[in-house]
């Protein structure tokens, strides 16, 4: 399935059916009456997130959405019937914006979670409805009211427990590929990844999400190259695996590139915890690997307090599994906080 992480779309709720004008005609009544019905409400355009998506695909081969109009008010007091509703669903992790493209109208964060894009028009009132003491015989009823249109985004955040970032080239898809299910695309040239590749990693009794994100170069938070695009995807991520090619000459200036790129981008991404991995040990000496270990550590306590230089091969597995064990202790630290967050919500809520 071709990966999609942003679509523009037209929504339309349905418009309300209109009242009638209606009188009774009956045996033994000698004055009859007023008995015109009203007219449906207009369907409304709802979001829906669903679990099951990771795309936005749909969306490049159906733009326009349209509920159903409000059935209109019959005689005998009968309404008109509701409109249908169309329910658009999207991934877990997307973003609704206005048509400026920087309007953040919701964020669908959790699964089930519902949005009403366009509130369908409400029924104009029947001849009944009108009925009173000084007006015994009304002719009045309402057309039903418009529904609403409007342009939307669609963007897509994937939410991820880990972001796998670096330089093109720097063993992000191998690392991928030798922790997960996941068969990333591999190949001896940069930006061989074009697009997000999530994967599943388990470790002793742990598991959790990774993402790989397409390779970063300079400039990338204004445009440059594919990062751009694909860093929002970081936004979501709880920590960041930040791999670094050992086999370049100044490790350290590849660390710093892409740390300047977080910073450039802002929301957050410079402050999420990180694990920073050298990589591709495989090809280098122990004199080597402790010397660029020694940099980057030096690198980091400067960019990022606290991070943690961890040398390591994906082609190889060594310290693979060290790596994974340093992801899970972040990852269950962060779910512990966030599972206590929401008992004392609930706890609140309760009292």
């Amino acid at each position: 399935m071709k990966f999609l992480d942003q679509a523009k779309i037209f929504v339309k709720s349905g418009d309300g059916g209109a009242g009638c004008v209606g009188f009774r005609r009956e045996k033994f009544i000698e004055y009859g009456g007023p008995d015109g019905g009203d007219g449906g409400r207009g369907g409304s355009v709802i979001a829906l997130a669903k679990a099951n998506l990771n795309t936005l695909i749909d969306y490049r081969y159906q733009q326009h959405f349209k509920a159903q109009r409000g059935g209109h008010g019959m005689g005998q007091q009968r309404s008109g019937a509701k409109g249908g509703d169309v329910v658009i669903e999207v991934p877990v992790g997307t973003q609704i914006y206005e048509e400026d493209n920087e309007t953040l109208v919701a964020d669908l964060t959790k699964e089930g979670q519902t949005l009403v894009l366009a509130k369908g028009g409400d029924g104009g009132f029947g001849n009944t409805h009108y009925k009173s003491s000084t007006n015994r015989a009304p002719k009045r009823a309402d057309p039903g009211w418009p529904g609403e249109e409007r342009w939307l985004w669609l963007r897509l955040k994937l939410i991820a427990d880990i972001g796998l970032i670096g330089l093109p080239n720097a063993g992000k898809s191998t690392f991928l590929a030798a922790t997960s299910h996941a068969r990333p695309k591999i190949a001896d040239y940069p930006f061989t990844t074009l697009k997000p590749q999530l994967g599943v990693v388990r470790v002793d009794q742990s598991e959790f999400v990774i993402a790989d994100l397409p390779g970063l170069i300079e400039g990338a938070a204004e445009g440059k190259g594919l990062g751009h695009r694909f860093l929002g995807h970081a936004e979501r991520c709880g920590a960041i695996l930040h791999l670094v090619d050992g086999t370049q000459d100044d490790v350290a200036a590849a660390y710093k590139t892409v740390r300047a790129e977080l910073e450039a981008y802002g929301n957050g991404l410079d402050e999420k915890r990180e694990v920073i991995g050298l990589n591709k040990v495989d090809a280098l000496g122990a004199k080597d690997v402790k010397k660029k270990v020694t940099a980057l550590t030096r690198a980091a306590k400067k960019l990022s307090p606290g991070a943690t230089v961890l040398p390591l091969s994906g082609v190889a597995g060594t310290g693979v599994t060290g790596t994974l064990r340093a992801l899970a202790a972040i990852v269950r630290k962060r779910r512990t906080a966030e599972r206590k967050k929401a008992e004392k919500r609930t706890v609140e809520a309760v009292s």
